[in-house]
């Protein structure tokens, strides 16, 4: 199944750089064939780098290791 874009953000890094932040949507189907409850979200660069969510409002891009805070 593919994913569904379902947030755009923007987060700020230690040195003030902004960075379009993409939230991705799609569903989880277990062994059995049913769809979990709760769907999987994943995070990407609007260039398409990786970004893992540490919790709350942070972020980090894979590639570099960057910590990210989300801009309210």
């Amino acid at each position: 199944m593919a994913a569904e874009l379902v947030a755009q953000f923007h987060a700020r890094d230690a040195e003030g750089r902004v960075y379009p932040v993409h939230a991705f949507q799609s569903a989880v189907v277990l062994a059995d064939g049913t769809l979990a409850e709760a769907p999987l979200l994943t995070y990407k660069l609007a260039i398409g780098d990786r970004v893992n969510h540490l919790g709350d409002d942070r972020f980090m891009l894979v590639q570099s290791g960057i910590e990210i805070v989300r801009i309210p």
